[in-house]
């Protein structure tokens, strides 16, 4: 049975249900349209854009201030950051106009007893990322309904078949640049003036944090700088189920 527009509205179920409706209604249309139908109308007010603020971090928030500049930005500060990093997204906040940043992170109470020496990503990077990362970011979508995220197929073969919607946990969480290829990002990073990364020209396609990021060799995917050698590809965020906080 095809989904019918009034489905769409009905996302507090964790059925896939709605996702099935949104990507009737909206999985073929380009990023703006989609980021303006999620954001001021279907998902108004319970919505949310997450954001590393990395390589190509500003094409999805240019896009996103377009529609409403005012729109929760959630940016994790895991203590760990490139300091380039913070320095990117205080100056991309200020050029776009955005103006619902929230900084969210681990307490230092909770960085002291599960990381005093800051040693963990180096033996243990999953429960280095589940406090640091991932339940920040729970805390804090525990409010929305929608995220916004910006990866791409492109990015990595973990990726490749990553749909424009899906539904993670209680969540639709939603992908408007899924399709877009690393020369359209570029292009319209070029075409808007957008700032770069400050790292992004000296080999870092892919940015988290400082221990876990290394620069991308020529021919390599955009991702192979994170966690080298390891065979954890991501950082948790993205997993049908969180992961769970390290218990020492």
């Amino acid at each position: 049975m095809t989904p019918k527009e009034d489905d769409v509205g009905r996302v507090r179920s964790t059925s896939a249900e709605p996702v099935a409706a949104l990507s009737w209604r909206l999985g073929a249309a380009e990023p703006h349209s989609i980021l303006q139908t999620v954001i001021g109308e279907i998902f108004a007010g319970r919505i949310a854009v997450v954001s590393s603020f990395g390589a190509d971090s500003a094409v999805l928030l240019h896009l996103v201030a377009e529609v409403d500049p005012t729109t929760p930005v959630i940016f994790v500060d895991t203590g760990r950051h490139f300091p380039e990093t913070i320095a990117h997204r205080d100056s991309l906040v200020r050029h776009l106009g955005l103006r619902g940043l929230r900084i969210v992170g681990p307490s230092p109470e909770e960085a002291a007893r599960l990381d005093a020496d800051l040693s963990r990503a180096t033996w243990d990077p999953d429960g280095c990322c589940a406090f640091r990362k991932v339940a920040p970011l729970e805390r804090a979508l525990a409010g929305f309904d929608a995220w916004i995220t910006g990866r791409k197929r492109f990015q990595a073969a973990t990726r490749q078949a990553m749909p424009v919607f899906e539904m993670d946990g209680t969540h639709v969480k939603i992908n408007p640049l899924a399709g877009w290829s690393q020369t359209e990002i570029e292009a319209h990073a070029s075409r808007h003036r957008l700032p770069p990364h400050p790292l992004a020209g000296r080999g870092y396609p892919s940015i988290g944090c400082a221990p876990c990021t290394s620069p991308v060799r020529l021919g390599e995917d955009p991702r192979a700088g994170r966690w080298r050698g390891l065979a954890k590809t991501e950082c948790g965020i993205h997993r049908s189920a969180g992961a769970l906080l390290p218990s020492t």
